[in-house]
């Protein structure tokens, strides 16, 4: 007679496991849900106009803003990287200001992280303990970041140089990414301290939380896939963070940019997906850093001038 106990007791195991899953699943929907139904509740006279404004007032700037979100999509969605920063240099480029192009990536980003989030909670790619070391810090440097960069939205011509100064150090960041160099394990340190200058600088520069935290973190020998899942599980709650600190502090003025930028997403989004398998991660990083540092350069030179 054979004995069945230990298959029963794995797939209880396996059953429980996916139950705990599934309540982690509710618990993150119902909090995403609870987040944007206040947002609405802060801000819905302020949307409605806003919608009714851009509806009745499409013009080519708001085509410039869908190709932004389009672009920032197409190579966050085909190298898992590089939104906000790609999203920040394009819309500065266009005369945006820092204080604009970061809150208004921030509420773009509050639906391309929450998916994404969501997604790698389905696969298990998140880390539960790294993902809680991440979360405070991270939210708390975000609101920081923002309401300083809110503060200084009268002084655009001093904000501008000192944000493409950041974007351009990105750039080499995500060069030096794609060297992809295999790390040996060393003890990760001061993750909290980490979470809250990612947080921050992501808030001040529009773009950052992935390659400084999720880079940093990597090349310190962590497993990419839970690094990956619990960094971008984090960056949610991080954007959400940011983009309500932005929205108190300057208001929702800039929902055309946001509504443009939310559009070309959705169009790059499945074309991304599509692409991922094809294209050479490695050197279309390095292409990327290269723009990012181009266009970073370009923008400090007319500040300067």
């Amino acid at each position: 007679m054979t004995d069945n106990t230990p298959k029963n007791t794995e797939e209880e195991e396996v059953q429980l496991e996916k139950k705990i899953l599934s309540r982690r699943k509710i618990i993150v929907i119902a909090l995403v849900s609870v987040m944007i139904l206040i947002v609405c509740a802060f801000f819905f006279e302020e949307i409605k106009h806003e919608g009714k404004v851009i509806w009745g007032n499409i013009g080519p700037e708001f085509f410039i803003f869908v190709l932004g979100g389009f672009i920032a999509q197409m190579i966050d969605g085909s190298l898992g990287m590089a939104y906000g920063v790609s999203a920040s240099t394009f819309l500065m480029s266009f005369g945006v200001s820092p204080v604009a192009a970061s809150a208004s990536i921030h509420a773009s980003e509050i639906f391309t992280s929450g998916v994404s989030g969501l997604s790698h909670l389905k696969f298990q790619n998140v880390n539960k303990r790294l993902f809680k070391s991440l979360l405070i810090p991270g939210v708390l440097g975000a609101i920081a970041g923002a309401y300083i960069l809110s503060s200084f939205e009268d002084y655009n011509s001093i904000i501008r140089p000192v944000v493409a100064t950041y974007t351009l150090i990105l750039g080499v960041i995500i060069i030096v990414k794609a060297r992809n160099i295999q790390p040996k394990r060393r003890k990760t340190k001061n993750v909290p301290a980490l979470a809250g200058f990612g947080g921050f600088m992501d808030s001040i520069g529009g773009g950052g939380w992935g390659p400084i935290v999720a880079t940093t973190l990597i090349a310190r020998g962590r497993n990419p896939r839970y690094t990956i899942g619990s960094v971008n599980l984090a960056e949610f709650f991080v954007s959400f963070a940011s983009s309500v600190t932005f929205f108190l502090s300057i208001g929702i003025g800039y929902f055309q940019i946001i509504a443009g930028l939310i559009l070309g997403g959705i169009i790059a989004a499945p074309i991304a997906a599509m692409l991922v398998a094809k294209l050479p991660v490695k050197k279309m990083l390095v292409v990327v850093g290269i723009v990012v540092i181009l266009v970073s350069l370009r923008l400090i030179a007319l500040s300067v001038l």
